[in-house]
């Protein structure tokens, strides 16, 4: 039977045909696209009933207006969104997010913890640390290396591949995550990325009075919350990733994994090892 996946955008300028081209070249996924803000709506225990997966590809809570005198308008979600979020983790929901998704809701501090950290378009406070604005760098020929080829959403790939795609410096919560993949790129400061509130401004690969403490080289993970499993992926920009036979796979192996019985039972063995820990 096909997984149902759901694919939700908006937020983010992309290149929607080659995107979408990724799911249909899956033959074991049924899905469907919404794009926000109708998407809001459609993220609630009863609506995502019958769905094995929801892959997020969005930033909700951000209007970018680049060039403008405020080109970072910033939202908070509703009480009602927050309270169906909130239901679909504890139904088990598995969700997948990938690449920008993890900009997310920047005025939300649980979104950034269901995910495993932040992507600050402009300064921001999160856990009570003020962070700078995050980093970017374009098309940037990275050596991936697999961390744990046994876990399921690394099946049938390499230990170890090359792909061109963006990479990001940004705070990322290595205690709260099981890592799966990490980069080559040297994460170790500013001057290998650029500032992305300059280039919210028009500065354009700019690092220029811009200072970021040292990033982590994860670039992709599995972790869950309460009884969801969940897998961030921070590649997959634009074409080129889309293509990459590699990424293709990760992303397939995701969903299946989230969808899954064993990630269910990963979730809950997760759960009463926290439980052990605490009595502790």
């Amino acid at each position: 039977m096909k997984k149902k996946v759901l694919v939700i955008t908006g937020g983010h300028p992309f290149e929607k045909d080659p995107f979408f081209e990724i799911f249909n070249s899956f033959e074991n996924v049924d899905w469907f696209h919404e794009k926000h803000p109708k998407a809001l709506s459609s993220l609630n225990p009863e609506k995502c009933d019958d769905i094995d997966a929801i892959v997020f590809y969005d930033i909700p809570g951000i209007e970018l207006k680049r060039n403008t005198d405020s080109p970072v308008e910033v939202s908070d979600p509703t009480s009602e969104y927050k309270e169906n979020f909130e239901l679909l983790l504890k139904a088990g929901q598995g969700l997948v997010f990938l690449h920008h998704a993890i900009a997310g809701w920047p005025s939300w501090e649980r979104y950034a913890d269901v995910i495993g950290g932040r992507f600050h378009y402009q300064p921001g406070s999160l856990h009570g640390v003020n962070y700078p604005d995050s980093g970017y760098r374009f098309d940037t020929t990275q050596e991936i290396r697999v961390v744990d080829p046994d876990h399921p959403i690394c099946e049938g790939i390499p230990e170890s591949f090359t792909i061109t795609d963006e990479a990001y410096i940004c705070p990322i919560f290595e205690d709260s995550i099981t890592p799966v993949l990490r980069s080559n790129f040297d994460f170790k400061d500013s001057s290998n990325f650029y500032s992305s509130s300059l280039a919210m401004k028009g500065e354009m690969n700019s690092n220029e009075i811009w200072e970021h403490p040292k990033g982590s080289d994860l670039i992709a993970w599995v972790r869950h919350e309460s009884l969801s499993p969940i897998t961030y992926i921070q590649l997959g920009d634009g074409p080129v990733a889309y293509a990459d036979t590699n990424f293709r796979k990760l992303l397939s192996n995701s969903i299946n994994w989230v969808s899954s019985k064993e990630a269910k039972n990963w979730v809950m063995s997760e759960r009463l090892n926290q439980i052990t820990d605490q009595a502790d």
